[in-house]
């Protein structure tokens, strides 16, 4: 239980990746507060699994694409952390909320391109500027990317470019937060079999086997080989890693 104290918030950790991110941590020994978009009966049932755990767990409603929300955000969270820890601090920020939307650059439009926009950077921006001084010094910031802004395949354009850009704001905040002992990183996966692509992978199984062809390892990647190694980045063992984009692909397209 090296994390045992700590406390974690994490941005859509109700489904996916941020939820096998909560259950990996609390195993880790941390505290968990997630937010969700809309499925109060999938947040739940996530607080529930993190509870059985042994950890304390809370779920708080926030849609990140609506900036002018977070600072209501950001009072509903101090006073969970004041009633709930007697804290006014977190140890950990975890930026993972996001979707998916392919278009070929052709077929993306302007509403399209904003809402990946809002979420998967601007909301990412805003919202770790607004929880800064929540954050405890020797604190952790890991923003999720995706190996699509490594390498390129049709029809993901606007969203890697998303991903690129929070790769660029990760070794900036890295920066101007090394006085505070602040480390922040960026962890990218690769393909992952979980509820993000899910439709995909169930329409075209032949694209299932090209991946895991294409990949190291031999398989596509699944959620706990994320959960774990964005676990791993708040472990005291991994306190010189910073400023570094870090791949969790299995090896695709190396």
């Amino acid at each position: 239980m090296k994390l045992k104290g700590k406390i974690a918030v994490i941005t859509g950790g109700s489904r996916g990746l941020g939820r096998n991110t909560a259950l990996h941590l609390a195993d880790a020994g941390s505290d968990i507060i997630f937010t969700y978009y809309r499925n109060e009966a999938a947040a739940d049932s996530t607080v529930a699994d993190i509870t059985e755990k042994g950890q304390k767990a809370f779920a708080l409603q926030l849609d990140t694409r609506k900036i002018e929300d977070f600072h209501t955000f950001k009072d509903k969270l101090r006073n969970c952390l004041k009633e709930n820890f007697g804290r006014d601090s977190f140890d950990f920020l975890v930026n993972n909320a996001g979707f998916g939307r392919e278009g070929m650059i052709t077929d993306v439009t302007e509403e399209d391109f904003d809402d990946l926009l809002n979420v998967h950077f601007k909301g990412v921006f805003f919202l770790t500027q607004k929880l800064l001084d929540s954050i405890s010094d020797g604190g952790r910031i890991i923003n999720v990317s995706s190996g699509l802004a490594r390498f390129s395949i049709p029809g993901y354009a606007a969203y890697a470019c998303m991903k690129g850009a929070v790769e660029v704001f990760t070794r900036y905040l890295a920066k101007e937060l090394g006085p505070r002992k602040i480390t922040v990183n960026t962890l990218a996966p690769g393909a992952v079999n979980t509820d993000f692509n899910k439709e995909n992978f169930e329409a075209m199984p032949k694209v299932v086997e090209f991946i895991a062809s294409q990949t190291a390892l031999g398989r596509v990647g699944e959620s706990d080989d994320i959960g774990g190694a964005i676990t791993s980045l708040c472990l005291d063992e991994m306190a010189w890693v910073n400023g570094q984009r870090i791949e969790a692909s299995g090896g695709m397209f190396t």
